[in-house]
């Protein structure tokens, strides 16, 4: 089934539509688009009630005609298995009378990435394999995406996996997930800039028709893990959909209430899954973006001004989140204004660093959104008001909290809780104690509050040999993956 086309039209040297398996192993689309659902269906979630995870997970599946074969997705979702509630991957937590906190990061490296890339990496492996060919998968992380693809990718036959992550701009916890990694398919590289330096070196290598050459001479194809890639999203629209139905389930609410979603977000992939399930029918008021200092996507949602040119990254407390160009925007865009207008509006941003809206279109947005920020001072007082009422949360986690109590009162909200806080705890001890420690300090002196656990994947991190130490420069990553694939 071919229902995939491109965010800014076809420039003639691809076919205008594609299969899923096609935007999987070649996401790269026509004038550097991303591709993206031709159309959603209209789902009736009521009947979904009663599946379990995997069962919803093959059922989304269907209505979003992603044709696979069925024993690659069956695999795909085993790795649910490796979380620490199979039946139940993305667990609601109630804390107050409205507010629930989903929390997905119960997988292998403790982040939300886990819920996607863990069965994401199976798929691509198995389509390789399929395809017999040898794959060279970039992906650019700010903290979370790196750790959990390298995780996915470790040991697979024929996939070889290219890490960028800012040095320095990231938890010393997700730094050691990514550069003690011992498997031979696998570099992490440090890069001299901000996760945006990192996303855009990815993108102009996947543009790049010399490197791709290169590759090809070595019999390698490219692809990439980040949210570019459509496989991802897929996975990331059932744990809202699980989330509303579990609501139900359990009696919070009636089916039909609607609930607002609120979501930390830097890149958008998160909160376009949740975009998609509301346009897909799911009873969803709003969605709530919650920024950091950083808060362009704020700005945005707000003013219809996507701005920038005057814009300097700003180094947060909720460094996963430290992003100005968020790529998925581009997909939103599309499904709402259609390929024309995004492809005017992203080449206004890539020229000039800027794009405005027009007020229907601005209106459009704002009928799906709302947004707000939180400064690093109202992410500490939010860990400390949180974990005082009994309930520890990371410092992502903490912007979203914050939005929640912005915004609502009287609706159900759920707010995504988007990373375990043992990946921020220097941040969670500043926090609460008012103290600065190292990342394995932190970690201790959590540990003997009562009932806090670390889990055996964080705490052995401290253990292990550090395997990959490269820093460069932007104009040497071509020549270093090269020459690693020699």
């Amino acid at each position: 089934m071919n229902n995939f086309i491109q965010t800014r039209g076809n420039d003639n040297s691809r076919n205008q539509k594609a299969s899923f398996e096609e935007v999987i192993l070649n996401p790269n689309a026509s004038f550097g688009g991303l591709y993206t659902l031709e159309k959603l269906p209209q789902i009736d979630f009521k009947p979904l009630l009663n599946l379990n995870y995997s069962q919803l997970s093959e059922k989304i599946f269907d209505e979003l005609q992603l044709t696979l074969d069925k024993e690659i997705l069956q695999e795909a979702l085993k790795s649910y298995e490796t979380f620490d509630n199979p039946k139940n991957p993305a667990p609601l937590i109630q804390t107050e009378k409205n507010i629930y906190f989903q929390e997905l990061y119960h997988g292998p490296t403790r982040a939300f990435k886990d819920m996607a890339l863990q069965p994401f990496g199976i798929i691509f492996s198995k389509l390789a394999q399929n395809k017999n060919k040898k794959y060279l998968i970039l992906t650019a992380t700010s903290g979370d995406t790196g750790p959990a693809t390298l995780q996915t990718f470790a040991n697979q036959a024929d996939i070889f996996v290219l890490c960028l992550y800012p040095k320095g701009g990231t938890s010393d916890v997700q730094e050691l997930q990514m550069i003690t990694q011992e498997a031979k398919n696998l570099k992490i590289l440090g890069i001299k800039g901000d996760f945006d330096t990192a996303q855009n070196i990815l993108k102009s290598l996947l543009k790049d028709e010399d490197f791709k050459k290169a590759l090809e001479a070595k019999n390698f194809s490219l692809s990439a893990a980040n949210s570019v890639n459509f496989g991802r999203i897929a996975f990331q629209i059932i744990y809202h959909i699980w989330g509303y139905l579990t609501l139900v389930r359990d009696k919070k609410i009636p089916f039909g209430q609607k609930i607002y979603i609120v979501i930390p977000s830097g890149n958008f992939g998160n909160a376009l899954g949740a975009f998609y399930a509301k346009m897909m029918g799911l009873p969803i008021e709003k969605i709530i973006i919650a920024s950091n200092p950083n808060n362009i996507l704020t700005e945005f949602i707000q003013t219809g001004i996507y701005n920038i040119k005057d814009k300097t990254l700003i180094k947060s407390y909720s460094p996963a989140m430290d992003i100005l160009k968020s790529s998925n925007i581009e997909r939103l865009l599309f499904a709402l204004f259609g390929a024309s207008r995004t492809k005017e509006l992203m080449q206004n941003l890539e020229e000039n660093s800027f794009y405005k809206l027009k007020p229907k279109e601005l209106s459009q947005i704002q009928s799906h959104f709302l947004a707000t920020f939180c400064d690093d001072k109202g992410c500490l007082q939010t860990i400390k008001e949180s974990f005082e009422k009994g309930y520890l949360i990371d410092p992502h986690t903490a912007t979203g909290l914050k939005a929640a109590k912005t915004f609502c009162e009287d609706t159900p909200i759920i707010i995504c809780s988007t990373a375990e806080w043992s990946k921020f705890a220097p941040t969670v001890i500043q926090a609460i104690f008012e103290k600065q420690l190292n990342d394995k300090e932190a970690i201790n002196m959590m540990q003997k509050q009562k009932d806090i656990q670390i889990h055996p994947f964080i705490k052995n991190l401290f253990s292990k040999p550090i395997v990959h130490t490269e820093v460069l420069d932007k104009d040497k990553i071509k020549s270093s993956i090269l020459n690693w694939l020699e």
